[in-house]
């Protein structure tokens, strides 16, 4: 299986090269997996994963009713007025890969998905903004080669709030994504940087590395157009 990571940046200022463009992943030249940017569009995707509908994964969100996409779009809600979108819920068989929506905790006003992709004798996780993933989805993350992850913020806990319901909502600190996610794979990938990270994406690097050092585990810093094959990790 190869993944290209199309786009690192949260929802911040532009203001690093490689760390530019919003959340998008390739696998294989056929499933993308968010659409932060329009151009992604240019690699003319099989289908399309949205994991939730904040403009910085699915961009047609700001201005839905201009935007028309001739790609089937799979995301665990709709859209009003927007392109048209096959709500995901259950496993789903797309081209030769099985595609498992695992909900997950991150805002308290739209609907989060993660996706567990898989095709033998690869498995890979893609979360992107998460802050939990309910205990009784962890047996479906069972040795995975790979997890992609957000990385907004670097301090344990991150940033998690609470509404008047009790509802959490933010997002988690790589330290915490790191603790629950090295139960899965021995390597975890992180995109969807903060502010934190454009300080010095070098000292970041760092950072995020050692980190990975400390838990026996690979942590790796994606950056726009990296490229990276399963068989090599």
């Amino acid at each position: 299986m190869k993944i290209k990571i199309l786009g690192t940046r949260g929802e911040i200022e532009p203001t690093l090269p490689k760390h530019s463009q919003h959340s998008g992943v390739l696998i294989d030249d056929k499933l993308m997996f968010d659409l932060g940017e329009k151009e992604y569009l240019k690699y003319k995707p099989k289908a399309i994963f949205i994991t939730h509908l904040h403009p910085d994964h699915a961009f047609f969100v700001i201005k839905p009713e201009e935007i028309k996409i001739n790609i089937p779009i799979f995301a665990p809600e709709k859209l009003k007025n927007g392109p048209e979108i096959k709500i995901i819920n259950k496993k789903t068989e797309a081209y030769g890969y099985t595609i498992t929506p695992i909900p997950t905790h991150h805002s308290k006003l739209v609907n989060s998905v993660a996706y567990l992709i898989e095709k033998k004798p690869n498995k890979i996780f893609y979360t992107c903004d998460v802050i939990w993933i309910n205990k009784e989805y962890h047996h479906l993350l069972q040795n995975l080669d790979l997890v992609i992850t957000e990385g907004s913020f670097i301090r344990k806990g991150g940033m998690i709030r609470r509404d008047k319901s009790g509802k959490i909502y933010g997002h988690a600190g790589i330290p915490n994504l790191i603790r629950l996610f090295s139960r899965f794979s021995k390597n975890i990938l992180f995109m969807h940087f903060g502010s934190w990270f454009y300080k010095d994406a070098e000292i970041g690097k760092q950072k995020i590395e050692k980190l990975g050092e400390e838990n026996t585990i690979k942590t790796i810093v994606g950056y726009d157009g990296m490229e990276i094959d399963l068989k090599d990790l």
